[in-house]
């Protein structure tokens, strides 16, 4: 049996939770659906530039849980970028901001 998912704080409120290549036909496209704490993740180490432990523990989880996230972040925003695809972002909590 696996532990319980932790609740991670995530604090960035987004203006966009779509975005896609211009002049591909959004039905044309393949979708990368970004969680909500992989953009905190994001937000907190390449926008903010806070070092992992500092990052960790704002989000209330541990360095090696961000390290994680932020890695699959990293990988699925280049992959959209590289080969032309919609990137998603994807929670209900994105316009409030909270804890997901």
């Amino acid at each position: 049996m696996s532990r319980p998912r932790k609740c991670r704080c995530v604090c960035c409120k987004l203006e966009c939770d779509y975005f896609k290549p211009r002049g591909t036909p959004r039905t044309e496209l393949v979708e990368v659906c970004l969680r909500i704490d992989e953009l905190e993740a994001l937000r907190l180490a390449d926008v903010e530039g806070l070092y992992q432990e500092e990052a960790a523990r704002q989000m209330n989880i541990s360095r090696a849980t961000f390290g994680r996230i932020v890695e699959a972040a990293h990988r699925k925003v280049a992959d959209a970028i590289l080969h032309g695809k919609a990137l998603r972002i994807e929670s209900e909590e994105a316009a409030t901001g909270g804890r997901i």
